[in-house]
Parts: structure tokens; C-alpha cells; sequence
């Protein structure tokens, strides 16, 4: 994932558009591969970092932290150590993360109709 830099004119002109546009501004946020796929999977409840690398199969595990990494400090997720040998650690939609759910089932509704209007 390459960050944009915050001097940056690409990062300028995202910036404003973020602040002129609620939707963008979502957009940026849960937008991305694997941002909504993690979001589409915590939807149904917590996982543990290897079922979540299990069920998104090409990810890598550094691709998987850092897009974990960046949806807890989103507030999108939770992220719960326990004190256990070996440690265990469970990702969980926040209640903002839990909000998505009927936009992910908009999405699903949407993707499904334009894949069979593709085919046709």
C-alpha cells in the first residue's frame, strides 16, 4: 500500500475533496480491497488474525496488520488482547464498524445486479 504524502498535491486535492464530501470521506475510510473485505467479515462477528488471513487467502500477513492497524485507529474495529500463552487477539467491528452493516448489504444488493447486467 503506498501512503500519499501529506505535502503532497495528490494528498492536497484528497484532503479537500474529504472535507467538501461526506460520501468521499466514507469512501476513503473503508475504501480498498481489503479494508471493506475484513469489514464485510467482522460483520458477522469476531475473528482471530488467522481466520481473517484464512478467508481473505492472497493477502499477506504484513498487508493484513497494516490494514487492521489502520481500521482500529479508523475506529472501524476493536482490537482485543488476551493474557494466554500463546496470546490471542480478536478483531471485532466497533459500534461506528457495526453501522456499516446496511451500506455492506446495500453494496452486496448493488454488486450482485451489476455482475448479472455484465454478463447480459
Amino acid at each position: 500500500m503506498t501512503k500519499i504524502k501529506e505535502t503532497s498535491t495528490n494528498f492536497a486535492n484528497k484532503k479537500a475533496l474529504s472535507d467538501e464530501c461526506p460520501e468521499l470521506y466514507a469512501s476513503n475510510v473503508i475504501g480498498g480491497q481489503w479494508a471493506l473485505a475484513i469489514c464485510c467479515y467482522l460483520i458477522n462477528g469476531k475473528l482471530r488474525f488467522g481466520e481473517l488471513k484464512k478467508k481473505l487467502g492472497n493477502i499477506t500477513e504484513r498487508m493484513l496488520t497494516l490494514q487492521l492497524r489502520r481500521l482500529e485507529e479508523d475506529k472501524i474495529l476493536t482490537r482485543t488482547v488476551f493474557a494466554e500463552v500463546p496470546p490471542r487477539v480478536e478483531y471485532e467491528l466497533s459500534e461506528v464498524g457495526y453501522q456499516l452493516r446496511p451500506i455492506i448489504e446495500e453494496l452486496e444488493k448493488w454488486g450482485n445486479l451489476h455482475k448479472e447486467r455484465m454478463k447480459g
